[in-house]
């Protein structure tokens, strides 16, 4: 079909050529508790113009959407099913160095995820207290201890 549009786009001379929204990955945190939820939510987006496809996680609350359409028209769509949702606010906890710095860790966040806050990363306004004290000391050499 992608071929046929680029083609027609030089033969018709009354519609307008219009750029196209980029092919994008997101997800979006709905509460769903039961199959009629979850059938519900991905009935309103997989109707959506440019929705490639529409993946319903229920365990995790996350609906994958690929397409070519905007994130928030979305999520406006999601919400007027009547469910609570976002944008999904979990990263794999692996990615972050410090998983427990405030803000980060949550407790109804999905196993083996935490939150993406800026305190997690390194090179923040905080820095932890582990960076300071990794240079006093040396495995090398043990008679080198800087605070004697």
């Amino acid at each position: 079909m992608g071929a046929l549009d680029y083609i027609s786009n030089f033969c018709t001379f009354s519609r307008r050529r219009t750029k196209r929204k980029p092919m994008q990955v997101f997800e979006i945190k709905v509460k769903m508790d039961c199959d009629g939820c979850e059938r519900r939510v991905k009935n309103a987006v997989t109707n959506m113009k440019g929705v490639k496809s529409v993946e319903v996680n229920r365990k995790q609350s996350r609906v994958t959407v690929t397409g070519n359409v905007e994130p928030n028209r979305v999520l406006k769509r999601v919400k007027s099913t009547g469910k609570r949702a976002e944008f999904w606010p979990y990263i794999p906890q692996h990615v972050v160095y410090y998983p427990y710095a405030s803000g980060a860790y949550d407790k109804k966040a999905p196993a083996g995820f935490v939150r993406n806050v800026v305190q997690a990363y390194p090179g923040s306004s905080s820095h932890a207290p582990e960076e300071n004290f990794v240079s006093f000391f040396s495995d090398d050499n043990v008679h080198a201890c800087s605070i004697m």
